[in-house]
């Protein structure tokens, strides 16, 4: 059994975790911290989990709480992982990390993007970036790693072999996506309540969205990132344009670079959110259109599964040489 704690365990990412860890053969929930409601228990919380943790309470996080836990996954807001991530690590205890605190690779890009400076930039080179179609080995032998970010996640595994396969220039990218509302976290905001979203669409952090500086640094190039935030509870579609160096095939080449891949299915048919949504799986499809010589690469993913809970744990079972699809699967919850 590999004894594991979960930051940040009250919230949406949270909550998916521990659906995705009660059936999970080797990591079993210890240490389940979330402050804000520290002291309740988990049905009352997470009502959906209570036949699962019928006894379960949230605890407020100290670091004594980690004595003989194996694994943390924190689901924090950004920044709180910097002040945590030394005391952790200098445990010897491997650590899955959600927040974009150790995601880009200097201090100067991460001010650039979350607007303030960076507290621990000395512990950055620890941290593999952590989308295991990228960076499968060296999350092998990782003790530390920042899981991808939802919208990033999407793009990236949409137009990194496009790029890499030098099939779309890379200096001029665009990512048009859209996200369910509980991908801004389960406090209360007047921006993402019912009556804001219900039967209405809309774009936000216009030319500045913090996913983009992730999308550059792991693609190699420019992109126009433009988020949307769509009435429905979770999901991501990821509409993705990139200007073709020629005539290609940009579906055949996608199929190449992920056929051996567990969780990445290419298809010829459009996808949609709802043919992943409780899963780890993500759907892509590509064509090239040889009127504007543009490629359109499209991806589909939960943003609570494989652009949160669920690439947290594929990235945990490679850190542990537990099979890599331990806990997951590819099948939607349909209709």
């Amino acid at each position: 059994m590999i004894r594991t704690a979960i930051l940040g365990a009250s919230g949406y990412v949270g909550g998916e975790l521990l659906r995705l860890l009660a059936a999970h053969p080797e990591f079993a929930p210890v240490e389940l911290f979330g402050d804000s409601k520290a002291g309740q228990p988990i049905r009352a919380v997470h009502p959906h989990l209570a036949a699962a943790y019928p006894h379960a309470i949230f605890e407020e996080f100290g670091e004594a709480s980690l004595d003989g836990v194996d694994l943390v996954f924190a689901a924090l807001p950004h920044g709180r992982s910097q002040q945590l991530a030394a005391n952790i690590l200098d445990r010897n205890i491997k650590f899955v990390d959600l927040g974009a605190d150790f995601r880009l690779d200097d201090a100067v890009t991460y001010e650039r993007w979350y607007g303030h400076e960076h507290k621990a930039p000395e512990l950055l080179d620890r941290f593999i970036y952590g989308i295991p179609e990228l960076n499968r080995e060296a999350i092998r032998s990782a003790d530390a790693v920042a899981a991808a970010g939802c919208y990033a996640t999407a793009a990236i595994l949409a137009l990194k072999p496009l790029v890499d396969a030098g099939l779309i220039q890379s200096d001029s990218l665009i990512v048009n996506a859209a996200s369910g509302v509980s991908g801004a976290g389960r406090g209360a905001k007047e921006a993402t309540a019912f009556s804001t979203v219900d039967g209405s669409f809309s774009a936000y952090g216009l030319l500045g969205h913090r996913h983009t500086g992730e999308m550059e640094m792991a693609i190699g190039g420019t992109v126009l990132f433009t988020p949307h935030l769509v009435p429905m509870t979770r999901g991501i579609l990821a509409t993705c344009y990139g200007e073709a160096t020629g005539p290609c095939d940009p579906l055949h080449s996608l199929g190449e670079a992920y056929a051996a891949e567990p969780f990445v299915h290419v298809t010829d048919e459009a996808p949609a959110t709802k043919w992943v949504a409780g899963s780890n799986g993500v759907r892509l499809t590509a064509r090239y259109d040889q009127r504007t010589n543009r490629v359109l690469a499209l991806s589909a993913l939960d943003n609570l599964g494989k652009g949160a809970a669920g690439q947290m744990i594929q990235c945990a079972n490679l850190m542990f040489g537990v099979d890599e699809t331990a806990g997951l699967t590819t099948i939607g919850v349909y209709p």
